[in-house]
């Protein structure tokens, strides 16, 4: 199994590609089920995950087309045909491997009339329950039922317009509902839904597509459903976590980096704590400019739904945090074992005492390099962060978890003066 090796101490300076964004990738693509026309798709970054979901709707008779193969360039564009559907069950293997299958619920449901998908099963943070999903199936007129392993989605005359308001803030229940009333008759309205941007870039792809949706970017969302979607050609956004993750890494060894293609918008929650924390941040003509002295302020943060402080930075910020000059709260209010990379932080010298769901992070002087335990995907990161600022050498295990999320991790940092390899081990 690979491992990622650094020695860490060396400022980061220089310019950084963020990729195409991961979470708005895994929504794109399902929503060439809803028509038989080509869906093309531009700036969609090299990950595991994209490449699993790529399998997953081949399963279901989508055909998939991929330019950009050559190594060295970064993103890809992909091509899906879903002529015809063969098939309307996710296949269960996949579903172990990438939550986000639940996301051909509504497409399938909305051009098939049905669709199965199986039940989930536990998660390292936190439990992730579909039953938002199923309840806005239901608000479109579909019969549900829940079996041993599969939930199946039945509607014997097409989905209906309807009335779906979300107790939570739900993004995987929003898109689901969003992609089905695309297709429903008559007008649905979502009321409570998420306003992630990533939300905003699959409404925009559907319009595209010649979905009828107003509301994009609010918590209020009114379709007005269509015979039938036809295919375009979109650019799928640039990924605000891997912005954000690439800051907290400039941050916490004292560098000057150029992120070309960030959107300061998508996560301007994130560039404010940063800021807080004595970090300067810049707007250029192709990004952003992130640059440090090293010295960090402490900072208290709490995860909420967007536009707030997203819960996939709070990893990143706290190995960042774990430098600073006093003390931090962070507060995780998203999922609620979210904290499994304290103990490998802690192993580097790190300070933190996790009290159910608040951590407090005691800055320390310096980080030692240590061989630490992947347990998730933003948890790899803020490993890869804590050992670069590290004094020593740092090994980073199941790094698996980093190549679902981060395009070509190793190469970007190198690029920027790190000293980072990836190496096979046992």
């Amino acid at each position: 199994m690979d491992k990622i090796i650094i020695k860490g101490g060396n400022p980061l300076s220089g310019k950084i590609q963020i990729s195409g964004a991961k979470n708005a990738a895994l929504t794109l693509i399902p929503a060439a089920l809803l028509t038989e026309e080509p869906l093309t798709l531009r700036n969609l970054p090299r990950l595991a995950d994209v490449d699993t979901f790529g399998h997953l709707v081949n399963q279901l008779g989508v055909s998939t087309e991929i330019e950009g193969k050559r190594p060295e360039v970064f993103g890809r564009v992909m091509t899906l045909k879903a002529g015809r559907i063969t098939s309307t069950e996710a296949p269960a293997d996949i579903n172990r491997k990438m939550r986000a299958s639940v996301l051909v619920l509504g497409p399938l449901l909305a051009r098939c009339g049905e669709a199965r998908v199986p039940l989930p099963g536990g998660c390292e943070i936190g439990a992730r329950p579909i039953d938002l999903h199923l309840k806005a199936m239901e608000a479109l007129g579909a019969e549900i039922n829940i079996g041993q392993r599969f939930v199946t989605a039945t509607t014997k005359s097409g989905l209906k317009g309807g009335h779906i308001v979300f107790p939570i803030v739900s993004v995987g229940a929003t898109e689901n509902a969003l992609m089905a009333a695309t297709l429903a008759d008559g007008e649905t309205i979502i009321e409570n839904a998420a306003q992630e941007p990533e939300i905003t870039d699959l409404a925009q792809c559907l319009i595209g597509m010649g979905a009828k949706i107003s509301g994009v970017g609010t918590s209020t969302l009114i379709i007005k459903g269509v015979t039938r979607l036809h295919g375009d050609t979109y650019s799928v956004m640039s990924d605000r976590i891997e912005a954000g993750s690439y800051a907290c890494a400039a941050a916490i060894t004292g560098g000057d980096v150029e992120l070309v293609g960030a959107l300061p918008e998508t996560f301007g929650a994130v560039i404010e704590k940063l800021e807080a924390a004595g970090v300067a941040i810049e707007t250029t003509e192709n990004g952003i400019r992130v640059s440090s002295t090293g010295r960090i302020s402490p900072v208290d943060i709490e995860t909420q739904p967007f536009p707030d402080f997203p819960t996939d930075m709070q990893a990143q910020m706290m190995a960042m945090l774990s430098l600073a000059n006093g003390s931090s709260v962070l507060t995780e209010t998203i999922f609620e074992n979210r904290y499994m990379h304290v103990g490998e932080l802690e192993r580097m010298g790190a300070n933190i005492q996790v009290a159910g769901r608040t951590a407090t992070v005691r800055g320390v002087k310096e980080l030692t390099g240590a061989p630490v335990m992947a347990t998730d995907l933003r948890a790899s990161m803020s490993l890869v962060i804590a050992g670069l600022a590290a004094k020593g050498e740092t090994q980073v295990l199941r790094v698996h978890h980093l190549d679902r999320g981060y395009e070509r991790l190793e190469e970007k940092l190198s690029a920027v003066g790190a000293d980072i390899e990836r190496v096979s081990g046992d």
